[in-house]
């Protein structure tokens, strides 16, 4: 997607160790407008798909999710929390997952009474790098008993092995800009063409 490139070029940052910086416009501050676009651009992909509910995890995830939702005829977001409260409550499904910007692990919860086996769901994320956030995120739904339809991510890193394993694993992933490469020191950042 041409407009999410273009505002990763003019607003992200390349930081050492592969990480790209987009809290001007996707995961701190947030552009309704461009995430409104990125809903358009999903629906476009999915459009043979039946949704009945887009699952994600916070906290990124949520904005993304709730403007692509709109899309698909308003479905409910679900969203999977990184943290145990007393306002979770009844049974629940809990995947463990290891994250790589915070370089620990940590439990991923939904509530079962927001997924219901048999449900169509679309998986959306803001990134995708290794791929451990989904795969704990598709570890829920196998034991929820619903079918993924597909997974829409904001930005995929290309050049790490999340996206291949998932799309050996059989699942369909429409990434709105995959990053080839970075580089820290020139600033740099180059794109494939999303699939």
């Amino acid at each position: 997607m041409k407009e999410l490139e273009d505002r990763i070029r003019r607003d992200g940052t390349v930081k050492p160790g592969n990480v790209l910086k987009v809290d001007a416009f996707l995961n701190h501050q947030c552009d309704v407008d461009l995430f409104d676009q990125m809903g358009t651009e999903w629906a476009r992909l999915f459009a043979d798909r039946h949704i009945d509910k887009i699952l994600t995890i916070e906290a990124s995830g949520i904005g993304i999710a709730c403007m692509a939702a709109r899309h698909f005829g308003n479905v409910p977001v679900v969203f999977a929390k990184k943290t145990q409260s007393i306002n979770l409550d009844g049974d629940q499904y809990v995947a463990s997952i290891y994250s790589f910007t915070k370089q620990r692990e940590y439990p991923v919860i939904v509530a079962k009474r927001f997924l219901h086996e048999g449900e169509h769901v679309l998986l959306i994320d803001d990134f995708l790098a290794n791929g451990n956030a989904l795969h704990g995120l598709i570890d829920i739904c196998h034991h929820a008993g619903v079918v993924i339809e597909g997974i829409g991510i904001a930005i995929e890193k290309g050049f790490q092995e999340g996206g291949k394993k998932l799309r050996e694993e059989g699942y369909d992933i429409q990434s709105l800009a995959i990053v080839d490469s970075m580089d820290a020191e020139a600033g740099t950042i180059e794109f494939t063409s999303a699939q």
